[in-house]
């Protein structure tokens, strides 16, 4: 990287349709990385779709009410979400094979503690350590992805977008039976089979050892401590407020807890402002199309959580099968998350990165709109598998314009960031539709659900057109704003 490129350079638009950038010669093969890393994520992936099948067994097994057991799908995201910022400022310091294994092993002990778990308070600690080792395995992948060039990478993403989501779907499937032949504590202790998982991955660890940062600086190697924790406290504010009613908490608590994430969020907006390189640096949430990538990402990922959550329940309704019929019910839907990671790559090359993302928040709207609507199992398949496509797609575009928006510097702490917005819109789904469900039916509270990604498709179709231009591959970039 030459001198006046390493200090001189400003995040990149979205990019459009055109002539792709030059790819190295020597750059890993995107399809067998891909390969790789979506095997990797196939546990975590697992974690959420499994348990959402298996949640009426648990809340019968310990006494309480179903609305409480949505915090095993949201405590998995709230901690996957806070964890994503730490991982990507460690990745300045560790390579992405490191992070990967520190994660793994907290992935791994974490699903072992949830499905030994006597309480659910217990098994809601071990979904928490769980949750925050799946961030960190989540931002090494990507970051290994990332690394790719052009072409390459999205062909990486695509295929990890679409382990993702057929593990997250078919983890219905695998919820469902699990549940009916070892229980639902096995369901919980899936993920620890990420550990022997890892032992595959050590054939690409020279190529798991790269990582898409660029340079490395002391700042960014530093960890704000305080705006980690003024983050963590107002997204675990923010998604305990959802649950309040469903979960039964009293209102001086819920007072308190209210008070927290207004504090939390006055002190973020100070240290963003005071701290130039803190936890949420202000130079990348300030770049052009950022935020925007992040608050799309994060409505396209509630409606898919949200409709994951509640969709196995009303199949059991509907039909008054079990979770094995549940699971196999939902089995086709999470096959439409293969075709839409292998369509990414030709869409966005076709179209603009905000077209697409409109597309698929377009795709999630009407999935979770068919849940509401439609009563029977059928109606109930297909809406889940537009929210998949959406959820696929989303993933895969999204994740992809993380270096290509913000310095090559800040590229691990974009990719956390990013990530972080959308791993807590998938912990705000879960949460809102059960709040909600305490409050309004179930297809009312799923309707409202709805309004998170058709603002995520209102905020693509309103970006300025100028920002959708693709800058020269050679072009050299000017000062950061």
């Amino acid at each position: 990287m030459s001198q006046d490129t390493r200090q001189g350079t400003t995040p990149q638009a979205i990019p459009s349709g055109g002539a792709p950038a030059p790819e190295r010669t020597d750059a890993p093969d995107g399809r067998r990385l891909g390969l790789t890393l979506g095997m990797l994520v196939l546990p975590m992936y697992v974690a959420l779709g499994a348990p959402s099948v298996a949640l009426p067994a648990i809340g019968r097994a310990l006494a309480v009410p179903f609305g409480a057991t949505a915090w095993i799908l949201a405590a998995w995201s709230l901690t996957s979400a806070l964890a994503m910022p730490v991982a990507g400022r460690l990745l300045v310091r560790w390579s992405p094979f490191q992070v990967l294994v520190a994660g793994v092993v907290a992935l791994a002990a974490g699903s072992v503690l949830a499905g030994a778990g006597p309480t659910l308070s217990v098994v809601i600690v071990g979904r928490l350590i769980g949750g925050a080792g799946a961030g960190a395995t989540v931002i090494a992948v990507f970051a290994a992805a990332t690394a790719l060039p052009g072409r390459q990478r999205i062909r990486a993403l695509g295929i990890i977008a679409a382990a993702s989501a057929t593990a997250s779907g078919c983890g219905t499937l695998l919820g469902g039976a699990v549940t009916a032949w070892l229980g639902w504590r096995a369901v919980l202790a899936i993920p620890a089979l990420a550990l022997p998982l890892l032992l595959a991955a050590l054939p690409s660890r020279r190529a798991l050892a790269r990582s898409g940062s660029g340079e490395r600086n002391g700042s960014t190697g530093r960890l704000d401590i305080v705006g980690a924790a003024v983050l963590s406290v107002l997204a675990g504010s923010l998604i305990t407020l959802l649950q309040a009613h469903s979960v039964g908490l009293p209102a001086p608590v819920t007072l308190v807890v209210a008070a927290a994430g207004a504090l939390a969020a006055v002190g973020l907006w100070w240290r963003v402002r005071s701290t130039p390189d803190g936890f949420v640096p202000r130079r990348v949430i300030a770049s052009r199309g950022f935020l925007a990538a992040g608050l799309i990402g994060g409505t396209v990922f509630a409606g898919y959580y949200g409709v994951l959550f509640r969709a196995p329940s009303l199949i059991e309704q509907a039909t008054g099968g079990g979770p094995l019929e549940a699971g196999v019910l939902l089995v086709p839907a999470a096959a439409c998350s293969v075709l839409a990671g292998r369509l990414v790559g030709t869409l966005t090359d076709r179209f603009t990165g905000w077209q697409v993302s409109a597309g698929l928040a377009a795709l999630t709207v009407v999935g979770v709109l068919v849940v509401a609507i439609f009563t029977g199992p059928i109606p109930i398949v297909v809406g889940t598998a537009l929210t998949v496509c959406g959820f696929a797609g989303a993933q895969a575009v999204l994740v992809s314009l993380a270096p290509d928006l913000v310095a090559a510097d800040d590229r691990d702490t974009a990719q956390g960031l990013l990530n972080f917005m959308n791993a807590l819109g998938g912990g705000i789904g879960p949460a809102a539709v059960a709040g909600l469900s305490g409050i309004v039916p179930v297809p009312v509270a799923l309707a409202v659900l709805a309004a998170l990604p058709l603002a995520g498709l209102v905020l693509s179709l309103t970006r300025r057109p100028t920002a959708d231009r693709r800058p020269e591959p050679d072009a050299t970039r000017g000062s950061p704003r």
